[in-house]
Protein backbone atom coordinates (compact mmCIF):
# COMPACT_ATOMS: atom_id res chain seq x y z
CA UNK A 1 0.00 0.00 0.00
CA UNK A 2 1.37 3.36 -0.71
CA UNK A 3 0.33 6.80 0.70
CA UNK A 4 1.73 9.99 -1.48
CA UNK A 5 2.18 13.73 0.48
CA UNK A 6 1.70 16.60 -2.26
CA UNK A 7 3.83 19.26 -0.61
CA UNK A 8 4.81 23.03 -1.38
CA UNK A 9 7.98 22.74 0.14
CA UNK A 10 10.22 20.66 2.08
CA UNK A 11 10.16 22.15 5.33
CA UNK A 12 6.62 21.94 6.11
CA UNK A 13 6.81 18.15 5.58
CA UNK A 14 8.98 17.79 8.74
CA UNK A 15 7.79 20.22 10.77
CA UNK A 16 4.36 19.59 10.37
CA UNK A 17 3.44 16.77 8.92
CA UNK A 18 6.25 14.20 10.09
CA UNK A 19 3.97 13.11 12.74
CA UNK A 20 1.52 12.17 10.15
CA UNK A 21 3.93 9.82 8.47
CA UNK A 22 5.32 8.33 11.07
CA UNK A 23 1.43 7.21 12.09
CA UNK A 24 0.98 6.18 8.13
CA UNK A 25 3.66 4.40 8.27
CA UNK A 26 2.71 2.11 11.38
CA UNK A 27 -0.40 1.60 8.98
CA UNK A 28 1.88 -0.21 6.85
CA UNK A 29 2.02 1.72 4.33
CA UNK A 30 4.76 3.35 2.24
CA UNK A 31 5.15 6.91 2.52
CA UNK A 32 6.12 8.60 -0.56
CA UNK A 33 6.71 12.46 -0.62
CA UNK A 34 6.61 15.41 -3.63
CA UNK A 35 9.00 18.44 -2.87
CA UNK A 36 9.52 21.41 -5.22
CA UNK A 37 13.34 21.23 -4.93
CA UNK A 38 16.23 19.22 -2.76
CA UNK A 39 16.08 21.32 0.29
CA UNK A 40 16.05 19.38 3.49
CA UNK A 41 15.51 15.93 1.79
CA UNK A 42 17.56 13.69 4.30
CA UNK A 43 15.19 15.38 7.49
CA UNK A 44 12.11 13.42 4.56
CA UNK A 45 13.75 10.57 4.34
CA UNK A 46 14.79 10.29 8.12
CA UNK A 47 11.00 10.08 8.32
CA UNK A 48 10.82 6.87 6.65
CA UNK A 49 9.81 8.28 3.45
CA UNK A 50 11.16 8.33 0.17
CA UNK A 51 11.31 11.27 -1.62
CA UNK A 52 10.23 12.90 -5.21
CA UNK A 53 11.23 16.03 -6.40
CA UNK A 54 9.01 18.15 -8.41
CA UNK A 55 9.78 21.41 -9.05
CA UNK A 56 6.85 23.96 -8.27
CA UNK A 57 6.66 28.05 -7.78
CA UNK A 58 4.43 28.11 -4.55
CA UNK A 59 3.57 31.33 -5.48
CA UNK A 60 4.26 31.69 -8.99
CA UNK A 61 1.27 32.45 -11.95
CA UNK A 62 2.85 30.92 -14.56
CA UNK A 63 -0.04 28.50 -16.34
CA UNK A 64 2.61 26.67 -18.39
CA UNK A 65 4.41 25.93 -14.97
CA UNK A 66 1.40 24.93 -13.47
CA UNK A 67 -0.02 22.80 -16.29
CA UNK A 68 3.98 21.44 -16.16
CA UNK A 69 3.21 20.42 -12.72
CA UNK A 70 0.23 18.88 -13.33
CA UNK A 71 1.35 17.03 -15.47
CA UNK A 72 4.51 15.96 -13.81
CA UNK A 73 2.17 15.07 -10.56
CA UNK A 74 0.20 12.78 -13.55
CA UNK A 75 2.91 10.87 -14.62
CA UNK A 76 4.26 9.87 -10.94
CA UNK A 77 0.91 8.68 -10.02
CA UNK A 78 0.65 6.65 -12.80
CA UNK A 79 4.06 5.21 -12.30
CA UNK A 80 3.72 4.25 -8.55
CA UNK A 81 -0.04 3.87 -8.41
CA UNK A 82 -0.78 5.41 -4.75
CA UNK A 83 -3.71 4.25 -2.78
CA UNK A 84 -4.34 7.52 -1.82
CA UNK A 85 -3.23 11.24 -1.92
CA UNK A 86 -2.85 13.91 0.22
CA UNK A 87 -1.99 17.19 -0.55
CA UNK A 88 -1.63 20.57 1.37
CA UNK A 89 -2.16 24.39 0.46
CA UNK A 90 -3.66 25.81 -3.08
CA UNK A 91 -1.55 24.51 -6.16
CA UNK A 92 -0.47 20.72 -4.05
CA UNK A 93 -4.68 20.48 -3.22
CA UNK A 94 -5.84 21.56 -6.80
CA UNK A 95 -3.63 19.84 -8.94
CA UNK A 96 -2.85 16.89 -6.65
CA UNK A 97 -6.38 16.37 -6.77
CA UNK A 98 -6.64 16.68 -10.88
CA UNK A 99 -3.18 14.21 -11.65
CA UNK A 100 -4.81 12.07 -8.75
CA UNK A 101 -8.32 11.56 -10.54
CA UNK A 102 -6.75 11.60 -13.76
CA UNK A 103 -3.97 8.50 -12.25
CA UNK A 104 -7.20 6.58 -10.87
CA UNK A 105 -6.77 7.22 -7.55
CA UNK A 106 -8.33 5.78 -5.13
CA UNK A 107 -8.47 7.83 -2.25
CA UNK A 108 -7.90 11.72 -3.25
CA UNK A 109 -7.45 14.00 -0.13
CA UNK A 110 -7.21 17.44 -0.07
CA UNK A 111 -6.18 19.88 3.31
CA UNK A 112 -7.33 23.42 3.68
CA UNK A 113 -4.28 24.98 5.92
CA UNK A 114 -6.37 28.49 5.40
CA UNK A 115 -7.50 31.03 3.05
CA UNK A 116 -4.20 33.00 2.54
CA UNK A 117 -3.88 36.53 1.27
CA UNK A 118 -5.98 36.52 -1.81
CA UNK A 119 -9.08 35.76 0.52
CA UNK A 120 -7.74 38.43 3.11
CA UNK A 121 -6.47 41.09 1.17
CA UNK A 122 -8.28 43.66 -0.95
CA UNK A 123 -6.34 45.28 -4.14
CA UNK A 124 -7.23 44.98 -7.23
CA UNK A 125 -4.45 42.47 -7.83
CA UNK A 126 -5.78 40.46 -5.17
CA UNK A 127 -9.04 40.21 -6.04
CA UNK A 128 -8.05 38.87 -9.37
CA UNK A 129 -6.22 36.35 -8.20
CA UNK A 130 -8.54 35.40 -5.54
CA UNK A 131 -11.05 35.34 -8.49
CA UNK A 132 -8.71 32.56 -10.10
CA UNK A 133 -7.69 30.46 -6.50
CA UNK A 134 -11.34 29.94 -6.79
CA UNK A 135 -12.05 29.55 -9.69
CA UNK A 136 -8.98 26.75 -9.04
CA UNK A 137 -10.16 24.91 -6.02
CA UNK A 138 -13.67 24.72 -7.83
CA UNK A 139 -12.06 22.78 -10.41
CA UNK A 140 -9.47 20.90 -8.14
CA UNK A 141 -11.45 19.67 -5.45
CA UNK A 142 -14.43 18.23 -7.65
CA UNK A 143 -11.73 15.75 -8.26
CA UNK A 144 -11.39 15.00 -3.87
CA UNK A 145 -13.20 12.30 -1.84
CA UNK A 146 -12.36 14.25 1.41
CA UNK A 147 -11.54 17.63 1.98
CA UNK A 148 -10.12 18.56 5.38
CA UNK A 149 -10.29 22.05 6.96
CA UNK A 150 -8.74 23.17 10.11
CA UNK A 151 -11.85 25.40 11.30
CA UNK A 152 -15.46 25.82 10.68
CA UNK A 153 -14.86 29.44 9.47
CA UNK A 154 -13.05 28.01 6.27
CA UNK A 155 -15.45 25.18 5.85
CA UNK A 156 -18.47 27.22 5.62
CA UNK A 157 -17.06 30.00 3.46
CA UNK A 158 -15.55 27.52 0.97
CA UNK A 159 -19.40 25.58 0.90
CA UNK A 160 -21.44 29.25 1.22
CA UNK A 161 -18.73 29.99 -2.21
CA UNK A 162 -19.63 27.04 -4.05
CA UNK A 163 -15.84 25.44 -3.92
CA UNK A 164 -16.52 22.03 -2.44
CA UNK A 165 -19.98 20.18 -1.33
CA UNK A 166 -20.43 19.75 2.44
CA UNK A 167 -20.59 16.29 2.46
CA UNK A 168 -16.98 16.10 1.54
CA UNK A 169 -15.96 18.18 4.59
CA UNK A 170 -14.00 17.12 7.26
CA UNK A 171 -12.24 19.40 10.24
CA UNK A 172 -9.37 18.52 12.39
CA UNK A 173 -8.01 20.61 15.08
CA UNK A 174 -4.76 21.91 12.97
CA UNK A 175 -1.45 19.93 12.39
CA UNK A 176 -1.58 19.33 16.10
CA UNK A 177 1.61 19.93 18.47
CA UNK A 178 4.01 17.03 19.77
CA UNK A 179 3.30 17.86 23.15
CA UNK A 180 6.89 15.69 23.97
CA UNK A 181 8.27 17.80 21.83
CA UNK A 182 7.33 21.23 23.03
CA UNK A 183 6.85 20.64 26.96
CA UNK A 184 6.13 23.97 29.94
CA UNK A 185 9.45 26.38 30.48
CA UNK A 186 9.57 28.35 33.34
CA UNK A 187 8.57 31.78 32.39
CA UNK A 188 11.82 34.58 31.92
CA UNK A 189 12.19 37.10 34.89
CA UNK A 190 12.31 40.23 32.77
CA UNK A 191 8.19 40.63 30.90
CA UNK A 192 8.80 39.54 26.76
CA UNK A 193 6.50 39.35 24.17
CA UNK A 194 7.31 37.22 21.28
CA UNK A 195 6.08 36.95 17.83
CA UNK A 196 7.11 34.23 15.35
CA UNK A 197 6.08 34.96 11.64
CA UNK A 198 6.91 34.93 7.94
CA UNK A 199 7.25 39.30 7.14
CA UNK A 200 4.28 39.73 5.54
CA UNK A 201 1.27 42.37 6.48
CA UNK A 202 -1.86 39.70 6.40
CA UNK A 203 0.22 37.67 9.39
CA UNK A 204 0.01 40.91 11.64
CA UNK A 205 3.45 41.98 11.78
CA UNK A 206 2.88 45.79 11.54
CA UNK A 207 0.60 45.63 14.37
CA UNK A 208 2.81 43.70 16.41
CA UNK A 209 5.64 46.13 15.82
CA UNK A 210 3.21 49.08 16.59
CA UNK A 211 2.15 47.78 19.33
CA UNK A 212 5.35 47.04 20.76
CA UNK A 213 6.44 50.83 19.96
CA UNK A 214 3.07 51.81 21.73
CA UNK A 215 3.81 49.79 25.04
CA UNK A 216 7.44 50.99 24.56
CA UNK A 217 6.76 54.54 25.81
CA UNK A 218 4.93 53.48 29.23
CA UNK A 219 7.17 50.01 29.98
CA UNK A 220 10.38 50.81 28.48
CA UNK A 221 11.67 47.60 29.67
CA UNK A 222 9.44 45.32 28.04
CA UNK A 223 11.16 43.25 25.93
CA UNK A 224 9.77 42.53 22.26
CA UNK A 225 11.13 39.82 19.84
CA UNK A 226 10.28 38.83 16.49
CA UNK A 227 11.72 35.76 14.56
CA UNK A 228 10.86 35.68 10.78
CA UNK A 229 12.61 35.67 7.28
CA UNK A 230 12.35 38.83 5.26
CA UNK A 231 10.20 38.08 1.99
CA UNK A 232 10.44 39.09 -1.38
CA UNK A 233 8.13 37.40 -3.60
CA UNK A 234 5.07 37.57 -1.40
CA UNK A 235 3.04 40.69 -2.55
CA UNK A 236 2.41 41.42 0.86
CA UNK A 237 6.24 41.25 1.96
CA UNK A 238 7.01 43.90 4.79
CA UNK A 239 9.94 45.74 3.40
CA UNK A 240 13.10 45.25 5.21
CA UNK A 241 13.98 48.84 5.85
CA UNK A 242 10.29 49.14 7.96
CA UNK A 243 11.32 46.01 10.32
CA UNK A 244 14.77 47.58 10.70
CA UNK A 245 13.55 51.17 11.74
CA UNK A 246 12.11 49.29 14.74
CA UNK A 247 15.53 47.54 15.52
CA UNK A 248 17.41 50.78 15.12
CA UNK A 249 14.73 52.43 17.58
CA UNK A 250 15.05 49.64 20.21
CA UNK A 251 11.51 48.43 20.39
CA UNK A 252 12.18 44.85 18.73
CA UNK A 253 14.98 42.44 18.16
CA UNK A 254 15.08 40.53 15.08
CA UNK A 255 15.91 36.83 15.40
CA UNK A 256 16.00 34.44 12.70
CA UNK A 257 14.78 30.85 11.32
CA UNK A 258 15.95 28.44 13.11
CA UNK A 259 15.55 24.72 12.90
CA UNK A 260 14.49 24.83 17.01
CA UNK A 261 12.41 27.39 17.81
CA UNK A 262 11.66 25.83 21.38
CA UNK A 263 15.05 28.15 22.92
CA UNK A 264 12.97 31.23 21.91
CA UNK A 265 9.50 30.36 23.44
CA UNK A 266 10.94 29.50 26.55
CA UNK A 267 12.23 33.22 26.48
CA UNK A 268 8.85 34.91 26.60
CA UNK A 269 5.89 35.71 28.66
CA UNK A 270 3.28 36.05 26.28
CA UNK A 271 3.38 34.90 22.66
CA UNK A 272 1.88 37.19 20.12
CA UNK A 273 0.04 36.43 16.60
CA UNK A 274 -2.21 38.98 15.38
CA UNK A 275 -2.86 37.23 11.93
CA UNK A 276 -5.74 38.44 9.60
CA UNK A 277 -6.84 34.30 8.84
CA UNK A 278 -5.00 31.20 9.69
CA UNK A 279 -6.04 27.50 9.21
CA UNK A 280 -5.15 26.89 12.68
CA UNK A 281 -1.45 28.38 13.67
CA UNK A 282 1.54 25.94 14.33
CA UNK A 283 2.99 28.72 16.63
CA UNK A 284 0.27 29.31 18.83
CA UNK A 285 -0.07 26.09 19.32
CA UNK A 286 3.58 25.11 20.19
CA UNK A 287 3.21 28.60 22.50
CA UNK A 288 0.36 26.89 24.13
CA UNK A 289 2.04 23.92 24.73
CA UNK A 290 4.94 25.59 26.42
CA UNK A 291 2.83 27.02 28.93
CA UNK A 292 2.19 30.28 27.44
CA UNK A 293 -0.78 32.86 27.04
CA UNK A 294 -1.69 33.86 24.21
CA UNK A 295 -2.82 37.41 22.42
CA UNK A 296 -3.79 37.04 18.97
CA UNK A 297 -7.03 37.79 16.24
CA UNK A 298 -10.73 36.86 16.64
CA UNK A 299 -10.58 35.93 13.06
CA UNK A 300 -10.21 32.67 10.67
CA UNK A 301 -8.28 29.59 12.59
CA UNK A 302 -6.88 32.22 15.37
CA UNK A 303 -9.94 32.43 17.62
CA UNK A 304 -9.87 28.58 17.84
CA UNK A 305 -7.49 28.59 19.89
CA UNK A 306 -8.00 30.83 22.74
CA UNK A 307 -10.40 31.05 25.18
CA UNK A 308 -10.45 34.39 25.42
CA UNK A 309 -9.88 35.65 29.26
CA UNK A 310 -9.08 32.45 30.02
CA UNK A 311 -5.91 31.26 28.58
CA UNK A 312 -5.29 34.53 25.98
CA UNK A 313 -6.97 37.34 24.63
CA UNK A 314 -8.78 38.07 21.40
CA UNK A 315 -8.73 41.56 19.32
CA UNK A 316 -9.92 42.59 16.27
CA UNK A 317 -7.56 42.03 13.33
CA UNK A 318 -5.27 45.36 11.91
CA UNK A 319 -6.14 46.98 15.97
CA UNK A 320 -2.59 48.03 17.17
CA UNK A 321 -4.09 49.47 19.98
CA UNK A 322 -6.18 46.77 21.33
CA UNK A 323 -2.63 44.21 21.05
CA UNK A 324 -1.14 47.10 23.02
CA UNK A 325 -3.78 47.38 25.62
CA UNK A 326 -3.58 43.60 26.16
CA UNK A 327 0.17 43.53 26.94
CA UNK A 328 -0.78 46.24 29.30
CA UNK A 329 -2.33 43.92 31.20
CA UNK A 330 -0.09 41.26 31.50
CA UNK A 331 2.63 43.76 32.26
CA UNK A 332 0.63 45.51 35.13
CA UNK A 333 -0.15 41.51 36.33
CA UNK A 334 2.75 39.78 36.16
CA UNK A 335 0.96 37.03 37.56
CA UNK A 336 -1.66 36.59 34.81
CA UNK A 337 1.19 34.96 32.54
CA UNK A 338 1.63 32.18 34.33
CA UNK A 339 -1.96 31.04 35.30
CA UNK A 340 -2.75 31.73 31.67
CA UNK A 341 0.26 30.10 30.20
CA UNK A 342 -0.93 26.56 32.56
CA UNK A 343 -4.39 27.29 31.18
CA UNK A 344 -3.05 26.55 27.76
CA UNK A 345 -1.13 23.47 28.60
CA UNK A 346 -4.53 21.94 29.38
CA UNK A 347 -6.36 23.31 26.19
CA UNK A 348 -3.40 21.73 23.93
CA UNK A 349 -3.57 18.68 25.59
CA UNK A 350 -7.25 18.34 25.12
CA UNK A 351 -7.69 19.89 21.69
CA UNK A 352 -4.48 19.99 19.85
CA UNK A 353 -2.13 17.29 20.66
CA UNK A 354 -0.35 15.77 17.75
CA UNK A 355 -1.93 12.42 18.14
CA UNK A 356 -5.15 12.75 18.64
CA UNK A 357 -5.34 14.96 15.35
CA UNK A 358 -3.46 12.54 13.45
CA UNK A 359 -5.98 9.66 14.61
CA UNK A 360 -8.99 11.69 13.11
CA UNK A 361 -6.99 12.59 10.01
CA UNK A 362 -6.16 8.40 9.67
CA UNK A 363 -9.78 7.95 10.36
CA UNK A 364 -11.22 10.60 7.85
CA UNK A 365 -8.40 9.70 4.98
CA UNK A 366 -9.47 5.63 5.93
CA UNK A 367 -6.06 4.71 6.69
Amino acid sequence: MKFLLISPKNRTVYNFRGDLIKAVISKGYEVIVTGPDRTDVDKIEALGARFVEIPMNKTGTSVTGDLKYKKALTALMKAEKPDLTLGYTIKPVVYGAMAAHAAGVKSVNGMITGGGYTFTAKTAKAKILGTIVRTLYRAGLKRTDHVIFQNDDDLEEFVSRGLVKREKCRIVNGSGVSMERFQPAPLPERPTFFMLSRLLKSKGVMEYLEAARLVKTEYPSARFCLLGKYETVMQDAIPQETVEAYIRDGIIERFEETSDVRPYYAECSVYVLPSYREGTPRTVLEAMAMGRPIITTDANGCRQTVEDGVNGYLVPVQDATAIAEKMKLFLREPALAESMGAKSVRICAERFEVNKVNQEMLRIMEV
